[in-house]
């Protein structure tokens, strides 16, 4: 029998930008860890932080979309059975979700404004993307660019450790605690993941 728990699912929009985020999160990961280690100054390391930052922006937007969309939007309920504590901390770990999505890709804005080698963002190498302006004009920009890349650095690991933490409450609810919870997020592909739980 299906309950009221497993018919509440987020709506197309929410489940979209999820998975959109997820998929870019995951490539700014790859990116960021393979043009760190390339030689300075080669042409792939250029593209890759442009990609990087293309990818970056494009997360920001999706993020802010989601918050945008989920203040008009609902999310579904959280099954009767977990306890208050487990609410409390799957609204937390939401919340810092949020604040590293917004957060991370402001850091690589700043980043960028503040380098002093100050070349020029085009978003997937056509949209022109400006710099910061207080940033930008900063007499000695190079202590600063530095602090501000060591806290995205640490923030980049902070996401990840968020992100492991949150697909591992994910997989406990789906295959120890056999509820709905994953189902919520998962797109529809026909009925055969209805009454399941």
């Amino acid at each position: 029998m299906t309950s009221e728990t497993d018919n509440a699912r987020y709506d197309g929009v929410a489940i979209l930008v999820h998975w959109l985020t997820a998929a870019a999160v995951l490539c700014l990961f790859v990116m960021g860890t393979t043009m760190t280690s390339l030689r300075p100054g080669s042409a792939l390391q250029f593209q890759l932080y442009q990609m990087h930052k293309s990818v970056g922006i494009t997360v920001l937007g999706l993020t802010v979309l989601r918050v945008l969309w989920r203040l008009g939007h609902r999310p579904p309920p959280l099954p009767q059975t977990m306890p208050l504590w487990e609410r409390r901390a799957a609204q937390a770990g939401h919340l810092l979700l949020y604040v590293a999505l917004i957060g991370l890709p402001l850091l690589g804005w700043a980043t960028v404004s503040a380098s002093p080698l100050n070349l020029p963002t085009l978003l997937y190498g056509v949209i022109p993307w400006p710099h910061l302006p207080i940033l930008s004009t900063l007499p000695d920009k190079a202590p600063v660019a530095k602090a501000l890349a060591a806290l995205h650095d640490a923030g980049a690991w902070a996401l990840l450790v968020l992100l492991a933490v949150h697909v591992g409450a994910a997989m406990r609810h789906h295959m120890v605690l056999h509820d709905a919870v994953l189902r919520r997020m998962l797109p529809r592909f026909g009925s055969g993941d209805r009454g399941r739980g």
